[in-house]
């Protein structure tokens, strides 16, 4: 499943106003609700919480894939950030995150969250692509940019 497919330009935080760990989370959690009738904040937010508490989802080089799983859920939602400032992420290499992917999968599902997991690590791979993110000038920009670069993978 391709990236594209499961985001949308409404569902991009430009310009994070977190510095802070919980508040990213709450910050992208805010976003998906808002978008997803049915979802309920406290438990995406405590699913993410969990999910952190195992190990953080800051993989390194300015990057963080939140995700959970979550019981109701009939889809894959997917929910990106852009943070110019930087958050501490408790990422690998000890470095502030600045991109987000937040990704919240159905409890049953293994398969095609781990193959969307995967997807957005290998377009996050690249030094230019990261940084052409960080420079984006807003949620369409960085729509284009996603959709740009997924469609060279």
């Amino acid at each position: 499943m391709k990236i594209v497919e499961l985001l949308s330009p409404e569902a991009i935080i430009a310009d994070m106003k977190s510095t802070e760990k919980s508040t990213a989370l709450i910050e992208l959690t805010d976003l998906i609700v808002s978008l997803q009738g049915g979802l309920d904040r406290d438990e995406v937010f405590g699913v993410l919480q969990e999910r952190e508490r195992l190990g953080s989802t800051g993989i390194g080089d300015g990057v963080a894939i939140p995700h959970g799983k979550l019981k109701n859920l009939e889809q894959l939602l997917l929910a990106f950030g852009c943070s110019k400032a930087g958050v501490d992420f408790d990422s690998m290499d000890g470095k502030p995150a600045h991109l987000f992917f937040l990704l919240l999968a159905p409890e049953e599902s293994v398969g095609i969250h781990l193959k969307t997991l995967a997807r957005i690590s290998k377009l996050l791979k690249s030094p230019a692509v990261r940084e052409s993110l960080l420079d984006a000038s807003g949620s369409a920009d960085l729509f284009r940019i996603i959709t740009e670069e997924e469609n060279k993978l």
